[in-house]
């Protein structure tokens, strides 16, 4: 059993509160990605289940089992790193098993569950070699491997695909939710990049200045994000944003085009997606100033005349190019209001 589950859990490093007031259940099986920006808190708090940093403050469980006082190896935790930390001197089967030998387990022991991970990993034919004659993501395998090996309660990963190329990391994006398919194993995954997030996650922590933001999964916090911090966090583009002002009917934009929502509303925002460009009449007009074409689609920006740059992505390619005068019109149910404190407010 590998639920957990922190209780007003906080850290501080003297004077200095790093967390405050986690409350975050883990479910037994569900594999929850921590997500937020650099100093955040988020790595902090992956060390903190991990026993490697200590709690100051509120409760820690796994199992129903109290953790704050339980050193890391009595915790029943496999951690993956960042840096892959292989030996070097070490062939890839030594490396995977590697826990099982300093636990005096005999060699004829450490083979089957070397063997079944590797198989698991794609790293059978692999076991003779030293990390030095590994590329990138193979040498990240061997240390999934060996968190595999000691066929753990949890499985906890602390941002593993950020020393890898693009490439690199969409393959072992795949091997991850694959492996979370197969062992079916609690899994803590820390990451900055919120598409990760997206597509690894049964559910996504978002964490900003030690707090925790919004707790949901990925199409939940892209949908109905709880906060203008979550909406321009989540989704890739980010989301446009502008700052309007309360009149009869509804908000004004900068240019004075009027638009129904809450009175309480100072801001409200669209993703790139949710904007179409029109030839006949449309909501706004505005000019092109930058079109980036990715092939399967297109991210232009545009300068709407009075109000400001608006993102918009559309599907496969367009004729334009920066200069250009476009009529958009955006999706009245796609729009999302926030108050002054950024708080979202109900669509209307």
């Amino acid at each position: 059993m590998a639920e957990m589950e922190l209780k007003s859990v906080r850290k501080a490093y003297g004077n200095t509160e790093v967390l405050r007031d986690i409350d975050l259940k883990i479910e037994d099986g569900e594999f929850v990605v921590l997500v937020g920006p650099s100093g955040c808190g988020k790595s902090t708090l992956l060390r903190m289940i991990a026993g490697l940093e200590p709690i100051s403050g509120g409760a820690f469980t796994i199992g129903g089992q109290p953790m704050n006082d339980v050193a890391p190896r009595d915790r029943d935790i496999a951690m993956v790193f960042q840096s892959y930390a292989l030996y070097p001197h070490m062939s890839v089967e030594r490396n995977m098993g590697f826990s099982m030998e300093i636990r005096r387990e005999p060699v004829a022991k450490r083979k089957g569950p070397v063997a079944e991970a590797a198989q698991t990993l794609g790293l059978d034919k692999l076991l003779d070699r030293f990390p030095k004659a590994l590329s990138g993501g193979q040498r990240q395998r061997v240390a999934m491997g060996r968190a595999i090996v000691r066929d753990p309660k949890a499985f906890l990963f602390d941002e593993p695909l950020s020393n890898l190329d693009a490439a690199l990391r969409v393959e072992m994006r795949l091997e991850i939710a694959k492996l979370h398919q197969r062992l079916g194993a609690t899994m803590v995954y820390v990451t900055h990049d919120q598409v990760e997030a997206m597509t690894l996650a049964d559910r996504i922590v978002v964490l900003n200045g030690g707090d925790i933001q919004q707790v949901g999964s990925p199409l939940d916090l892209y949908d109905t994000p709880a906060n203008l911090f979550v909406a321009q966090f989540i989704g890739s583009p980010n989301m446009n944003v502008f700052d309007v002002t309360p009149v009869d009917g509804g908000v004004r934009l900068g240019n004075g085009t009027v638009l129904p929502g809450p009175a309480e509303a100072r801001h409200l925002g669209i993703r790139p997606e949710h904007v179409e460009i029109v030839e006949d009449s449309g909501d706004v007009t505005a000019t092109a100033q930058l079109v980036e074409r990715l092939g399967s689609d297109t991210n232009i920006y545009t300068d709407i005349d009075g109000a400001g740059p608006l993102l918009v992505r559309v599907s496969g390619n367009v004729g334009l190019k920066p200069g250009d005068r476009v009529t958009l019109r955006y999706n009245p149910a796609r729009l999302h209001f926030f108050g002054a404190d950024g708080a979202a407010l109900p669509r209307t």
